[in-house]
């Protein structure tokens, strides 16, 4: 298997991991990004894209990576002055304050502490794929626990609850409007809802090996019938089961239906990596930057059952090491902010080190957070940019 593209020297051991993802991790085909002040130190890729070669144009499901834009999209229209994050949900979205939720804030739907991790009503065979179904479905339903009291992750439904609340303020779906102010203005190749003619550059996702790690929400979904997490893997609508579709690649999904690649996960988190602006694009005002990566809640994750951290909208640095490797999320510098995407997919801007990162990958691997492969990457990273990462914890200089 050959890698291609460029890497500067000085980040040649992200290339040697990289080769080594693929001769002994299981890689199948990927790609990694890497901008240092705003240039691109690595542009890496490789490997079989569904039975052809991976090329530098090449588009992948990148799954909770997804969150990263939306959210990013939130923060576009509060750096606007068009959305507060404190204010109740009700103020965009009246219908969304029945039963119990009238005082969640918008700020509660970011850091996953809205509630609604899950839907109880029976979402039909492609309801994911309604936008408006699914979208009165989450506003009458009951939150399973006291908004703000508690965090836990909002696996499926993080895209529709702010995606709809972008949709109300800006006038515009959530795809068009990632479209017009993120994705068109940087030209990245990063799509909410692929158009058909780009079809033909999907490399299909490979699921994970059975028997490889089962990360503890699943356990439970297995064990516990009637709990949050079997309703968040047995009523998610058959969409896992359909994500390579065409039905699924064009569906508006929020939480984890983006289209990308390497270089357009890292590109979108550049601006963020400087300031909020590159190249003349401004996305946020430089004082967004701070808010975007400042912890909002931490702690044991009534969903994943395992720690987590989260900003307004973005995971953070978690270093479960003492856990399986099923449940380990990904050692960042604390600065960081980003997300990850289900089999190991991941991008993030740093800002204290004008980084950004991306990887991605067909092949998934086992767990809900970044798994060797991703981390391996993030680390040489790290390294080459003179970090060093304290005993089970945070990278630091």
């Amino acid at each position: 298997m050959t890698v291609e593209g460029t890497c500067a020297d000085e980040f040649a051991e992200v290339r040697a991991e990289f080769e080594r993802n693929f001769a002994e991790r299981g890689e199948v085909g990927g790609g990694v990004h890497v901008t240092v002040d705003g240039e691109t130190v690595v542009d890496l890729w490789g490997g079989d894209a569904g039975g052809r070669p991976w090329t530098e144009d090449t588009i992948t499901h990148v799954w909770s990576c997804t969150k990263g834009a939306t959210a990013l999209c939130a923060h576009v229209l509060a750096s606007r002055g068009e959305l507060d994050l404190d204010a109740p949900v009700v103020r965009y979205w009246p219908e969304y304050g029945q039963n119990g939720k009238d005082g969640t804030l918008v700020r509660h739907l970011l850091a996953h502490q809205a509630g609604l991790p899950a839907v109880r009503e029976p979402v039909p065979p492609g309801g994911m794929f309604d936008w408006e179904l699914m979208t009165d479905l989450l506003a009458r339903q009951e939150p399973f626990w006291a908004p703000g009291t508690r965090h836990g992750y909002h696996a499926l439904t993080f895209g529709y609850l702010i995606g709809e609340v972008v949709r109300r303020v800006a006038g515009a779906s959530l795809a068009e409007f990632f479209e017009k102010e993120v994705s068109g203005p940087l030209g990245l190749d990063f799509w909410l809802s692929l158009p058909e003619d780009l079809e033909p550059l999907v490399a299909p996702t490979i699921p994970a090996e059975r028997g490889e790690a089962v990360p503890t929400m699943y356990l439970a979904a297995v064990t516990r019938r009637e709990s949050m997490q079997a309703l968040l893997v047995a009523n998610s609508g058959g969409y896992v089961a359909a994500s390579n579709t065409r039905e699924a690649h064009a569906a508006q999904y929020g939480a984890v239906g983006g289209m990308s690649n390497a270089r357009g996960l890292a590109q979108m988190y550049r601006p963020l990596a400087l300031g909020g602006e590159y190249n003349g694009v401004r996305l946020v005002d430089e004082a967004r930057v701070p808010v975007m990566s400042a912890v909002v809640t931490a702690g044991f994750d009534a969903m994943l059952l395992a720690p987590s951290r989260f900003s307004a909208g973005f995971m953070k640095s978690v270093d479960n090491h003492y856990l399986p490797a099923a449940d380990r999320g990904v050692v960042l510098s604390e600065d960081a902010f980003g997300h990850s995407g289900m089999g190991g997919s991941l991008g993030f801007a740093a800002p204290a080190s004008r980084l950004s990162f991306g990887y991605v990958m067909t092949k998934m691997g086992p767990g809900v957070g970044v798994n060797e492969r991703g981390q391996s990457l993030v680390d040489a990273v790290y390294r080459a940019l003179g970090h060093r990462q304290a005993p089970g914890g945070l990278w630091f200089r």
